[in-house]
């Protein structure tokens, strides 16, 4: 009988394993998992870079900055030039003066020893007749601005805007002559007929100025309104005309209505740009001299907050006084004043910059 063969048994250590590089099936293992290679650098052979790029700056760039920089540091040392100037020259005058310059009603300067003037009713009427006029201009203004962007067809709303820009480029003195010599004596029925019928307040009460003469505060408003009309209704119109596209066509999506769509999207929109530009003719009123210097009539009365007063701005005040600039210390009583309105118009633009801010924010 022949015998069974013998099973011979390797050794489990001893079985060569699927990753042994001895092996068969190792080496093709080997073969299709190569290892990693080292990643191919690619700052070259001069070394690592530092994270500090240089910028190249073109000489054509440094001249443009200087320019622009320095037209922005000129602009700001002449605004300080000019109030530096204006407390230089009004100190020798507020020193001989023996009243209080900002609540004293009195204007004598013409004894340069017993001086006495203050700035108190000429204060009241510039902010007075300012605020009538704000208020006249703001809704017109408005409403012609909402028109021309979303109404008016273009044949019409470009000619309409090119002639109500043009009104800012009426000389102040001719909207002064038309004010006192055309305006006035239209309006003198309805000057007559507020201060009749609303007497009791305390606006249309009888003031210091003529009602049928028309040399008051509600002529100067009006007048005043129309001047700063084309400034506000300027800036509104074009802050109006850059709300977005999908803004509108999402109201119009939602169903609303022409009017809806100005409630909703164009006023909300342009509101920082209308505030801005009624706060820049604000400025444009409180300075204006010529034509408030031919319709306002001159009084000693008190100033009583009346809009049928007369009496002066700060701005007519000035004018008024030339005769008495060749003496300084006489001039320096009126630059006071000047200082004066120099810082009101700087706190209302301030003011107006401050709220615009606060609403782009919120």
């Amino acid at each position: 009988m022949s015998e069974a063969p013998t099973r011979t048994s390797t050794p489990r250590h001893a079985r060569p394993e699927s990753g042994d590089a001895g092996s068969p099936a190792g080496a093709a293992g080997a073969q299709q998992n190569p290892p990693p290679e080292a990643p191919i650098s690619t700052l070259g052979t001069a070394g690592p870079r530092t994270n500090e790029t240089k910028k190249v700056v073109r000489p054509g760039d440094r001249i443009f900055t200087t320019l622009t920089s320095g037209s922005a540091i000129f602009i700001t040392v002449l605004i300080g030039a000019i109030a530096v100037f204006l407390v230089w020259r009004a100190v020798p005058a507020l020193s001989r003066n023996q009243v209080n310059f900002l609540t004293s009603h009195e204007w004598a300067t013409v004894d340069i020893t017993h001086m006495a003037f203050g700035v108190a009713d000429l204060f009241q009427a510039t902010v007075l007749v300012s605020l009538f006029a704000l208020v006249l201009a703001m809704p017109v203004s408005l409403g012609i601005a909402i028109f021309l962007t979303r109404y008016a067809p273009k044949k019409v709303s470009g000619p309409l805007a090119y002639v109500i820009d043009l009104l800012a480029a009426v000389p102040s003195v001719v909207y002064g002559l038309w004010g006192l010599l055309v305006l006035a004596p239209a309006i003198r029925p309805v000057a007559e007929w507020l201060n009749r019928n609303l007497d009791w307040l305390f606006l249309f009460k009888s003031g210091s100025g003529s009602v049928a003469g028309g040399g008051t505060i509600f002529t100067a408003g009006i007048v005043l309104a129309v001047m700063i009309l084309p400034v506000i209704t300027g800036v509104t119109r074009e802050v109006f005309a850059q709300t977005p596209t999908s803004h509108i066509e999402a109201a119009l999506a939602l169903g609303a209505t022409r009017w809806e769509v100005v409630r909703m999207a164009v006023i909300p929109f342009g509101k920082s740009g209308y505030v801005s530009g009624s706060m820049l003719g604000l400025g444009r009123a409180l300075g204006e001299t010529m034509a408030l210097y031919l319709i306002l009539q001159t009084t000693s009365q008190r100033f009583g907050w009346s809009l049928f007063d007369s009496g002066a701005t700060i701005a007519s005040k000035i004018a008024l006084g030339y005769a008495e600039f060749n003496n300084n210390i006489q001039a320096g009583a009126y630059i006071a004043a000047g200082l004066v309105l120099f810082v009101l118009t700087f706190v209302v633009n301030a003011s107006a910059r401050a709220a615009v801010s606060r609403g782009r924010k919120s």
